[in-house]
């Protein structure tokens, strides 16, 4: 690391070249993340209507479930789906995946605009502005 670039990052300032390190990362970590899917997974628990059923036992209640339900919009649609308990576990790994993308691809996002902040200020820097 150069002085110049101990000096910015001491100012809360990237140089163009971390910046570049950096989203550079971000494009190998996003080709590692496997499956997508957009979502929440919620755990549902129920009550039947069928009279002394255990969900009904008025000392002890017990609702019928876990049941699994997949929400998410996609494109403007919202979609609900259920689960079957052999789906949970790579859905729930889908999901984190989606999250993470997001999550990727905002600060990559965020760096070119900081990237292009940056070289402004190098050029108005050099041209003595």
């Amino acid at each position: 690391m150069t002085y110049s670039d101990s000096h910015d990052m001491a100012l809360g300032i990237m140089s163009v070249m971390q910046i570049q390190r950096r989203i550079a990362q971000l494009q190998r970590q996003l080709l590692e993340l496997g499956p997508l899917h957009p979502g929440s997974i919620s755990e549902q628990y129920n009550v039947c209507g069928q009279p002394g059923c255990r969900c009904k036992d008025p000392q002890k209640p017990q609702k019928h479930g876990p049941y699994y339900q997949l929400s998410f919009t996609w494109q403007g649609k919202s979609s609900t789906r259920f689960l079957r308990p052999e789906q949970v576990k790579p859905m729930r790994q889908k999901v984190a995946n989606y999250k993470q993308l997001r999550e990727l691809m905002n600060e990559w996002v965020s760096l070119g605009v900081e990237m292009e902040r940056a070289k402004r200020a190098r050029a108005k820097q050099q041209h003595g502005d």
